[in-house]
């Protein structure tokens, strides 16, 4: 059996490197089963599992599924697995959901019960803010604590107008660890929008969007397309930022643009 302080480690690791994981534990047994309550493991979103134990093949193939569908919806999930009896008893079949509760059958000799909770692990979904605008100061310190991990690209004597944020850039240089689940927004407000706009487009992200007016970023776009941008890449910009609520104010052009961005994230995770 591993050690928890194994796994705890692994978990820490992941965590630091923003690797999406599932913490499956096994919260309750009944009569004889191969892992026992507290027992847990470390699953990936490929389905494997890199450490830890919850049993054989009894449990594993209900796990890992479970695990791979937390990973995609965000949602955790407690699975039960039963011999055939217990649910026939319970008038639920395998691969049945009720109550927030899915069913498995246990196909061992053993027969006996265990409930697994699979938790979902995802990093912090990464916001690169370019500029040093009012709206970028206020969108900074708003989407922080909505959860989201932020770098700010910006000159270095803007920085002190930020308040806590979790990266600083020099410059309007996007970083290269960038993914296709990050969001960006262009705040430069008339201090780099060009070069901020066009350093963006290069690089995959999940929401690109820029705070200004229609006719301002009409007229971007135009600069982009001469400079050899193409109408694909110039096409995923939101232009204005944000759900259109009358926003006026930074902190209100701000909320509208955290408001975008939080329906795009949730966007299928959440069911009636």
């Amino acid at each position: 059996m591993p050690r928890q302080s194994d796994i705890l480690d692994l978990i820490s690791d992941y965590k630091s490197k923003g690797e999406p994981f599932a913490l499956a534990t096994v919260v309750r047994t009944v009569s004889v089963t191969a892992a026992k309550a507290g027992a847990k493991a470390v699953i990936r979103a490929d389905g494997t599992i890199t450490e830890g134990w919850i049993g054989g093949g009894c449990a594993r193939g209900a796990v890992l599924r479970a695990a791979r569908e937390a990973l995609v919806d965000g949602q955790s999930r407690l699975v039960s697995i039963q011999p055939d009896e217990r649910l026939s008893e319970h008038q639920v079949k395998s691969g049945e959901t009720r109550d927030g509760v899915v069913y498995a059958k246990n196909m061992c000799p053993s027969q006996g019960t265990m409930d697994v909770f699979v938790e979902p692990v995802l990093p912090r979904p990464n916001l690169l803010i370019c500029g040093a605008s009012p709206v970028a100061i206020a969108l900074a310190d708003l989407a922080r604590r909505m959860g989201f991990f932020i770098t700010v690209c910006a000159p270095a004597a803007d920085h002190t107008g930020f308040g806590e944020t979790d990266r600083l850039i020099d410059g309007y240089a996007i970083p290269a660890d960038g993914s296709e689940r990050d969001y960006v927004v262009i705040a430069t407000q008339g201090r780099g929008d060009s070069a901020a706009l066009k350093a963006a487009v290069e690089v995959p992200s999940k929401y690109l969007a820029f705070v200004g007016s229609r006719k301002k970023a009409a007229a971007l776009k135009t600069e982009l397309a001469k400079s050899g941008v193409s109408s694909s890449q110039l096409e995923t910009i939101h232009a204005p930022a944000g759900i259109d609520i009358g926003a006026i104010t930074p902190d209100e052009i701000a909320f509208s643009i955290v408001a975008e961005m939080i329906e795009i994230r949730r966007r299928g995770q959440r069911t009636l």
